[in-house]
Formats: structure tokens, C-alpha cells, sequence
């Protein structure tokens, strides 16, 4: 048996949950995630988009739009 470990957006979630659940999967393990190993993987994606925009692969957000976001 293989095992895969994946993220899924909390909108999607309930409909992934029972898409694994029509395609006659025998086991589905919920495991609750851990707020700070949720920290670094957000920390660490920030990071790699920093870069991104460095190397002008990505568009990043001017400040005020950032700010006005919020």
C-alpha cells in the first residue's frame, strides 16, 4: 500500500473527502495540522515567492494594494 500526503484548501476539503470516499478508498486518515509546522510551510512559500519576484519570474503586489487588503 502506498501513501500520499497532500494539503487541501479548507473550502475544498468536504468535497475531497468524499471524492476519496466514491472511489471506494478503504482507509482515509484525517490528520490535524499542526499550526506551526502550517507557519514555516507559509513562511518557507513566501520565501520562494520573494525569489520568484527577484528573478522577475512573478509579479509582485505593490504595498498599498497589499495594505489595502487587509
Amino acid at each position: 500500500m502506498k501513501q500520499i500526503t497532500i494539503n487541501i484548501p479548507d473550502n475544498k476539503y468536504s468535497f475531497f473527502l468524499e471524492l476519496l470516499k466514491n472511489l471506494g478508498l478503504e482507509k482515509v486518515k484525517e490528520k490535524p495540522v499542526d499550526a506551526r509546522q502550517q507557519a514555516l510551510e507559509g513562511l518557507e512559500q513566501g520565501l520562494r515567492e520573494v525569489k520568484l519576484i527577484e528573478e522577475g519570474k512573478m509579479k509582485g503586489t505593490p504595498l498599498k494594494e497589499f495594505l489595502d487588503e487587509l
